[in-house]
């Protein structure tokens, strides 16, 4: 950074540039923000292609995870690995339902702290192919498992290519697309995430007739569907231009924008200066917070960004979702039958399904901040209420509206908390800074799994704890909690593009005034001059 004296000859001349310069930026934030959906999925519809191409890899964790929780109320399954009950069927023992569970998210964790670092330094292209391609070669494990603790060792190890899916696409998503489109592609991840879980339902649900070892080994070995057919369209997809920008590399920046869009749809877009905007938000980062290292995420002003993407994921493992994750489980100890039990569970995912389509309509209207608070409360009243059902735990209307309630509560999360969460962290966190914050985001969501993975079983094991539908009581208080924080600390992200989301972090504006807080985009350039610097 040079610093020049106003008397000196090169300094009108400096000054000269950055006027022009401001007007092309100025002018590019403009054009963004007015920049219609119909017109932004035009110009960018390459871009909608491929971040739905990454995203595609959530659909395949989403399968993989629901495996391990939905095998434990699979007779099948349980037969091989569990325990023989006093009343003839089979059950996994609370303590190796907490390991296999918790196994997966152990290893996420190192996925997800290894995500960070090789993103920033391979890309995001190499480092899907990495963990595709190591995904491919795990799935051995469980497929070929003769005992439950080679299961654990599988959770374990495939848990490391999962915590690269949990957060490389949305990350992805919310670089390659514009403002108008980012909420739309980062949530679309929840649809993937929903979509696997539905399509593990129906597999298991397929199978309850068999009583082989193949009941069990086909859901297993599904899971080699995906990886070939991912592997080869990543390898041909384009890198993240805000990647190259970051590194130094506008040529490249270009010319992977340039593979992102459809310039002929919008005589008015200009890739050269799109790229210009990418790089004065750099800077600006760069001026603010030197470092791009994981400590720099507890630096400055990035620790209030870090503080809300961690937070905001644990709340939506905190909000009472071990229920929707144990659903089948949960059915069955609840009192309903093997058959309906997964019956309740496929509705309860296309439920899902749906929710995730109203929520880009919410969005649009209502803003992340407005449909997450609302969100937290709903659900907060929905737990209450399955709590309550305990009351008269041995009535079948008791047991069919504990089932009930998790379906709407199902279709309430995907409508708010469930899908907004995406697109919060990924907006929120610094560009330079973003691998990192979401990979260290989701770790503090997989410790919060972690917590939820000890407890749940206890909680509706009936050889355990056996709290059943009482445990809805337990995690309404934990939400009440994730409700109040989030009141006080959630800002309003909708419409803002990342060099204005810079400047109101900067200056410290409270969370309940981001979204009426008028931005001046080059705040910080005048800033930075009157203490005599100059770019």
């Amino acid at each position: 950074m040079s610093h020049v004296k106003e008397g000196h000859p090169f300094h009108h001349e400096r000054l000269d540039n950055l006027s022009a310069r401001e007007e092309i930026i100025q002018r590019t934030v403009e054009k963004e923000r007015r920049t219609t959906f119909s017109e932004a999925a035009c110009l960018y519809r390459k871009a909608v292609g491929w971040s739905i191409l990454l995203s595609t890899a959530v659909i395949m964790e989403g399968y993989d995870l629901l495996l391990v929780t939905s095998f434990f109320a699979f007779q099948p399954w349980a037969k091989k690995y569990g325990e023989p009950l006093p009343n003839g069927t089979y059950e996994l023992p609370a303590a190796w339902q907490t390991g296999l569970y918790n196994g997966a998210a152990v290893g996420e964790i190192i996925g997800l702290f290894l995500n960070g670092y090789l993103v920033e330094r391979l890309g995001y292209r190499k480092t899907m192919m990495g963990a595709l391609g190591l995904i491919t070669a795990l799935i051995f494990i469980p497929f070929f498992a003769p005992s439950v603790q080679v299961l654990q060792v599988g959770s374990i190890l495939m848990g490391i290519p999962w915590g690269v899916f949990q957060t490389l696409p949305a990350t992805y998503a919310s670089e390659v697309c514009p403002v108008a489109l980012r909420g739309y592609l980062t949530t679309y991840i929840n649809i993937c995430w929903v979509t696997g879980q539905l399509l593990a339902s129906g597999v298991l649900r397929a199978l309850l007739k068999r009583s082989d070892q193949w009941a069990y080994r086909i859901p297993y070995g599904l899971q080699w569907m995906w990886p070939a057919p991912l592997i080869i369209g990543v390898a041909l997809a384009p890198e993240s231009p805000w990647w190259f920008v970051r590194h130094g590399k506008k040529d490249s920046a270009k010319a992977s924008l340039r593979r992102l869009t459809v310039p002929s749809a919008d005589p008015e877009f200009s890739i050269d200066d799109t790229v210009e905007v990418m790089a004065y938000t750099n800077e600006i980062e760069q001026e603010m917070s030197q470092g791009t290292a994981l400590v720099d995420c507890f630096k400055g002003y990035n620790l209030r960004r870090t503080e809300i993407c961690c937070l905001t994921w644990a709340a939506q493992q905190l909000c009472g979702t071990p229920f929707m994750n144990n659903s089948t489980y949960f059915f069955i100890q609840a009192g309903l039958d093997e058959s309906n039990s997964f019956n309740m569970s496929m509705a309860q995912y296309a439920i899902g399904f749906v929710g995730v389509l109203g929520a880009w309509g919410l969005m649009r209207h209502a803003g992340r901040r407005t449909l997450y608070l609302a969100g937290l409360a709903i659900l907060d009243l929905l737990l209450l209420g399955i709590g309550l059902t305990s009351i008269r735990a041995r009535s079948s209307g008791a047991q069919w509206a504990a089932g009930s309630l998790l379906l709407i509560f199902a279709l309430c999360y995907n409508f708010t908390v469930g899908t907004v969460c995406y697109s919060i962290v990924s907006e929120v966190s610094a560009v330079r800074l973003r691998p990192k914050t979401v990979s260290l985001a989701r770790n503090v969501y997989n410790v919060a799994s972690i917590i939820s993975g000890v407890i749940t079983p206890y909680m509706l094991n009936p050889t355990a704890w056996n709290w059943k539908s009482r445990a809805g009581f337990f995690w309404a208080g934990i939400c009440f909690l994730c409700l109040s924080w989030a009141f006080f600390r959630l800002p309003e992200t909708k419409g803002r593009t990342y060099a204005e989301l810079d400047i109101l972090f900067e200056r410290r504006i409270s969370a309940r005034k981001f979204a009426s807080t008028s931005v001046d985009l080059f705040y910080h350039s005048e800033n930075t001059e009157g203490n005599g610097k100059t770019e």
